[in-house]
């Protein structure tokens, strides 16, 4: 997820960052601004940006003032030291309202609520996920990948990730090739799921994928991989025992 902070005092900003990347390893905060009229400017550039979390009193003026000027649907988490902002901050794109000074609890709660109102994002991996799940078998298919009039057969022994980004699913392979997959489910043929692993609700890594586990922050554990990846691959502590029993299963 890619989010911008809109936050006029440094140290708060430095704080929710910080705070954010905690409770979200895969997050990326990709803007920090301080104020109405950078904020302005910055999203009329039209960046992919699927979240903002943002002050509401400014240097120049109230936050508000941007949503008027700038047309989105992103969602936005208010945080703010004043609770009389709480109905104007609803009526803009508002899904939360944070009372300064925040929590690392206040910030999982809100992204928590950011996730169910947004989860049908995720249905294209679900569908796909669930899919696999229903289809196992000792064959060794392949997923067909659509490129303008091509169509390319990319057997599933050769795919090491299967992730979101960008509400897109990017197939990866073994051979640093990245397709994104088709969107209709019919066209996959069927899959020996038990060489992925559904590491989080945006990834599915095969086993041949991954070169070590190690611990991690809160009793998680975070993936090296066998190739450069971007994002780092965290596993959550209650998935940790299920992952690391399938990890000594070949």
């Amino acid at each position: 997820m890619r989010i911008l902070i809109i936050e006029d005092e440094k140290i708060t900003a430095e704080d929710l960052v910080h705070s954010i990347q905690e409770v979200r390893v895969n997050f990326e905060v990709v803007k920090t601004v301080s104020s109405v009229k950078s904020a302005i400017s910055f999203l009329k550039t039209r960046p992919l940006i699927d979240l903002i979390f943002s002050d509401i009193q400014l240097t120049d003026g109230l936050s508000f003032e941007i949503f008027k000027e700038v047309e989105m649907q992103v969602p936005v988490i208010f945080c703010t030291a004043y609770d009389e902002y709480a109905l104007s901050a609803f009526e803009t794109n508002g899904i939360a309202y944070l009372l300064k000074p925040f929590t690392v609890e206040a910030i999982e709660k809100a992204i928590q609520k950011f996730e169910k109102l947004t989860h049908q994002k995720d249905d294209k991996l679900t569908r796909l996920i669930e899919f696999m799940e229903h289809n196992v078998q000792k064959t060794s298919p392949s997923i067909l990948i659509h490129q303008g009039e091509k169509i390319i057969p990319v057997n599933f022994d050769n795919i090491a990730l299967l992730y979101l980004k960008n509400r897109v699913v990017k197939v990866h392979t073994f051979n640093k090739h990245i397709y994104s997959a088709s969107e209709t489910l019919e066209e996959l043929n069927n899959i020996q799921f038990p060489d992925f692993f559904r590491a989080n609700r945006q990834c599915l890594i095969h086993r041949n994928a991954i070169k070590s586990a190690a611990k991690y922050f809160n009793r998680r554990l975070a993936l090296h991989l066998n190739f450069p990846f971007e994002e780092k691959i965290v596993i959550s502590k209650e998935k940790a025992p299920a992952f690391l029993d399938w990890l000594t299963k070949k």
